[in-house]
C-alpha cells in the first residue's frame, strides 16, 4: 500500500517575515497574526491549536483543542482534567502550542507552561456553552474505552431526561487550563523552503527577538 510522496510539495509566495517588521512583543505580533487569519475569510477554524504533551508513558501526544482566550497573560483552553492530556499536564506542566494556517502559509508554535485557571472562571465559561455541549461534557468520561458508540448514545439520552428542564451544573473535573508562554516561533512560508522563523525568548522580563535559519 506504499505511495511515492517525494513530489508532494508547493511553493510559498504569499507573504514575508522580517525581524523589522515584527512588534517588540510577541502577544502582540500573535494578535496581528490571529485578526489578519480571522478577517481573512480563508481559516475554517482559526483558533484551532494543536496542543502537544508529554505522555505517563514517555511519548509525546498532540491533539487538536480550541483556543477560547488570549491576553499577555497566556492562552485558555478548556478540557476533561481526567483526560489523557490532563493527566500528562498535571505530571509535566510544559506544553506547546502550535497553530498552522495553510491558506496563509503561516505557522505560530508556542512553548510554556500549563495551569489550571480558577473555578470560577471555568463555572462563566461552562454556563455560556451550547446546551448540548455541556451534555457532552459531563457524559463522556474522557479518554475512557467504552464498547461501541451506541451505548455512549444511550447515555447521552439518559442525562437529557435526567437534566429537562434544570441548568447542567459543571462537572468538577472539567475546566480551564491557561498556557503562559515562555517562547514563540512565528513562521512564514518562504519560496525554495527558505522560510522566514521569527522567534521570540523569555528573557527575564524581556523579550529576545532573532531571526532562525529555515
Amino acid at each position: 500500500m506504499s505511495k511515492d510522496l517525494h513530489d508532494y510539495r508547493k511553493s510559498y509566495e504569499k507573504g514575508t517575515l522580517t525581524l523589522e517588521g515584527v512588534r517588540e512583543n510577541p502577544f502582540q505580533q500573535f494578535k496581528d497574526w490571529f485578526d489578519e487569519a480571522d478577517a481573512s475569510g480563508l481559516v475554517e477554524e482559526v483558533n484551532a491549536m494543536t496542543l502537544s504533551t508529554l505522555g505517563l508513558d514517555g511519548f509525546p501526544r498532540g491533539r487538536v483543542v480550541l483556543l477560547k482566550e488570549f491576553s499577555e497573560k497566556g492562552f485558555v483552553f478548556f478540557t476533561n482534567y481526567n483526560s489523557e492530556k490532563g493527566a500528562s499536564i498535571a505530571k509535566n506542566k510544559q506544553v506547546s502550542l502550535s497553530f498552522f494556517w495553510q491558506t496563509l502559509e503561516r505557522q505560530i508554535s508556542i512553548q510554556g507552561e500549563a495551569e489550571k485557571i480558577s473555578e470560577e472562571q471555568s463555572v462563566t465559561y461552562f454556563s455560556k456553552r451550547p446546551r448540548q455541549s455541556q451534555l457532552g461534557a459531563v457524559v463522556s468520561d474522557q479518554s475512557e474505552p467504552i464498547e461501541n458508540r451506541e451505548a455512549l448514545e444511550a447515555k447521552l439520552k439518559a442525562l437529557e431526561k435526567q437534566f429537562e428542564g434544570q441548568d447542567i451544573p459543571k462537572p468538577k473535573n472539567w475546566g480551564g487550563y491557561l498556557v503562559k508562554p515562555v517562547s514563540f516561533e512565528f513562521w512564514q512560508g518562504r519560496r525554495s523552503r527558505l522560510h522566514d522563523r521569527i522567534q521570540y525568548t523569555k528573557k527575564e522580563e524581556n523579550w529576545l527577538i532573532q531571526r532562525l535559519q529555515p
